[in-house]
C-alpha cells in the first residue's frame, strides 16, 4: 500500500481481491496463536507497532495485540455471523481497516484482553490514547465522532497513517474522514 492515509469505510471500501503488501509480524504480545493472521500487518505498520509497544512496556503498560490483518472473506464471514445475532457492529467486507493491514485492535490483561470501552479507562487505554500520534497511529473511532465515521467509539481500534498525519490530526481532533473532507 502506496498511501498510509488511505480512507477505508462503508462509502471507500477496499476491492474483495485487495491484499496489503508485505504483511508481517510484529515483535509485540499478541491473543491471536501462532501463524494466525490477525498476527499480521503491513511492514511499516508492523515496525511502528513494535517500536510502540516497547516504549509502551519500558513504562510497565501492558499492551497486547488482539487483531491485526483481517481478509475480505473473513470478514464476510464476521459480517455474516454478526447479522444472523442482530449485531451492526461488525464492518461488512471490504468496508473494514483490517483488510489494509494498517489497523490493530489493542487490549490487556485488565479487562480479560476483552474489547470493550472500559479499555479506554485502563492504565494503557489512557497510554495508548496519548502515545499512540507519536508512533504514527490515531485512534480510529473516537468518542463524539459517530455520525463522521460511521462507527461507535472503539478505544481499542488504533489505525496507521504515518507520524505527520496522525500528530496532525491528535492535534487538530480531526477524524480521517473529516481530514478527507477538508482536502
Amino acid at each position: 500500500m502506496t498511501s498510509y492515509s488511505i480512507l477505508i469505510n462503508q462509502d471507500h471500501p477496499l476491492p474483495e481481491h485487495f491484499l496489503p503488501d508485505s504483511l508481517t509480524e510484529p515483535a509485540i504480545p499478541f491473543s491471536a496463536p501462532p501463524y494466525d493472521p490477525r498476527r499480521l500487518l503491513q511492514k511499516e505498520a508492523a515496525q511502528a507497532t513494535a517500536l510502540l509497544f516497547k516504549q509502551a512496556a519500558s513504562q510497565g503498560i501492558g499492551l497486547v495485540g488482539i487483531s491485526g490483518y483481517r481478509s475480505y472473506s473473513r470478514q464476510k464471514e464476521l459480517y455474516c455471523n454478526a447479522l444472523q445475532k442482530g449485531s451492526t457492529a461488525v464492518a461488512p467486507p471490504g468496508t473494514s481497516e483490517h483488510q489494509s493491514g494498517l489497523a490493530l485492535d489493542v487490549s490487556c490483561a485488565a479487562i480479560g484482553l476483552e474489547l470493550e470501552n472500559t479499555f479506554a479507562e485502563t492504565s494503557e487505554g489512557k497510554w495508548l490514547n496519548k502515545h499512540a500520534p507519536l508512533y504514527g497511529f490515531i485512534l480510529r473511532y473516537p468518542k463524539n465522532k459517530e455520525s463522521i465515521t460511521g462507527y461507535p467509539w472503539e478505544p481499542w481500534h488504533i489505525r496507521y497513517v504515518g507520524r505527520t498525519l496522525a500528530l496532525y490530526l491528535s492535534l487538530t481532533d480531526l477524524t480521517l474522514e473529516e481530514y478527507h473532507f477538508s482536502h
